[in-house]
């Protein structure tokens, strides 16, 4: 499967903070749990990768 391909799977996501100083995002679909712990900068990293990705869809869809 790459970014290009459809999938009918439906999966949960969580972001938030835990109690370690780290951000969590928590993806849990299909009896699959999968947390995965990023440092405050990798998460700021991930946070700008995704509003890249973000705007780069907005322009296509124009």
């Amino acid at each position: 499967m790459g970014i290009n391909n459809e999938s009918d799977i439906e999966a949960n996501l969580q972001i938030g903070p835990t109690d370690s100083g780290m951000v969590r995002i928590y993806v849990e679909a299909k009896g699959i749990e999968i947390p995965m712990d990023f440092d405050p900068e990798e998460a700021n990293e991930i946070a700008d990768e995704i509003k890249a990705a973000a705007k780069a869809a907005g322009a296509l869809k124009r």
